[in-house]
């Protein structure tokens, strides 16, 4: 009955050797060796638990971001923008690594807040959620979005759609493109999403657009133009589609950087289904492309059975990712994202100014 074997099956067995099976060995994580975030989630991605899943995610990211052929879609969703993370997603704009957003709209329109040069504040628990009603604060979670900021951002977005040609059909894509333009005219000294996003030829797709602040402007909208006897503006979101679609068709290869889950998440990865369906379905002669990279960053448990908390595996299943069998890459970090998105990113940067750094310095070096 020795270690509980009551059969005497495994006494026998021959134990195998770490190193000459070639097991990887953690290692503690060190303090007085961490330098910056990047020395900090390198020396986490070698212990464990989630600790390790934020050093695989930072791998993960950097892949996608060194591949100068992989086209980066990245999925936001949950109160990011008004948790005050929009800059993080701005600099990976900027920077060139985040090649194309989905988003729910209340993200977006929050993130207009920002952009306008407005702010969000902290919520004082001892105040009721009646009060707050009555005092026009909307509570997200720890965090309050004045009304006021919401009747502000309606005036923005009043601008730009009474200046719509109305014989042009709206689509997220091309709204958001003209809410960036307006930023870049008007809020010179202001950082936002659709701002950089717009400067740098980033397109942004809002999928679930009525479900908005910024859709709920356009039904406002619509309803001034019918009263004063105007044309009303069409939306047609399958415009958002063909043109998600045809843009990441033209890619040699596909990552994702997601954020949460919801809607952005399945939108985005509906694309390898959607060319498989028109390839089987309609026999049209269009490759059937998948996503190679993948990085979520949700606390969300597969044992829900949601899809936010749905793993890459899953998602294979659908035609949706690459397996790591043909050379697929993915990273799950289950922790708020106001924690791991930081970390990674930080930690990404880091590594490519270092990168960067150094290739000045060989350049240097050979004249």
């Amino acid at each position: 009955m020795k270690n509980g074997n009551h059969d005497g099956a495994g006494i026998d067995r021959k134990l195998h050797n770490p190193i000459e099976d070639r097991l990887i060995p953690l290692e503690s994580l060190d303090l007085s060796a961490v330098r910056s975030v990047d020395d900090l989630v390198r020396a986490m991605g070698k212990t464990a638990f989630t600790g390790r899943q934020v050093g695989e995610a930072a791998d993960v990211l950097e892949a996608m971001a060194r591949d100068e052929e992989c086209f980066v879609v990245m999925t936001l969703a949950g109160a990011m923008t008004v948790a005050k993370q929009s800059l993080i997603i701005a600099d990976l704009i900027d920077q060139g690594i985040v090649n194309a957003i989905v988003s729910t709209g209340a993200l977006m329109a929050h993130g207009l807040v920002e952009a306008t040069g407005r702010a969000h504040f902290r919520y004082n628990p001892d105040v009721s959620d009646t009060e707050l009603y009555e005092q026009g604060y909307n509570r997200v979670y720890d965090t309050l979005e004045p009304e006021q900021n919401l009747d502000d951002v309606e005036e923005v977005m009043s601008q730009i759609l009474e200046g719509w040609d109305h014989s042009e059909v709206l689509c997220s894509y091309k709204l958001n493109h003209a809410i960036g333009a307006h930023l870049a005219k008007h809020a010179k000294g202001q950082r936002g999403i659709l701002k950089s996003a717009y400067e740098k030829g980033v397109p942004v797709f809002v999928p679930a657009f009525t479900d908005s602040e910024l859709g709920l402007d356009v039904a406002l909208n619509n309803r001034l133009r019918e009263s004063t006897g105007r044309h009303k503006l069409r939306f047609d979101p399958f415009e958002d589609l063909e043109h998600f679609a045809a843009t990441l068709l033209r890619q040699t290869r596909l990552g994702i950087f997601t954020i949460g889950g919801g809607v952005p998440r399945n939108w985005a990865q509906q694309f390898g289904p959607f060319c498989e369906l028109r390839h089987r379905r309609l026999g049209e002669n269009v490759p059937l492309k998948r996503y190679h990279y993948g990085v979520r960053i949700c606390p969300e448990p597969v044992y829900w059975g949601g899809l936010s908390g749905s793993p890459y595996s899953e998602a294979i299943s659908w035609g949706k990712f690459v397996p790591p069998a043909e050379g697929g890459k993915f990273g799950e970090l289950f922790v708020d994202a106001t924690v791991g998105l930081p970390l990674v990113v930080a930690a990404v940067l880091e590594r490519l100014s270092k990168a960067k750094t150094a290739g000045k310095k060989k350049a240097v070096a050979k004249k």
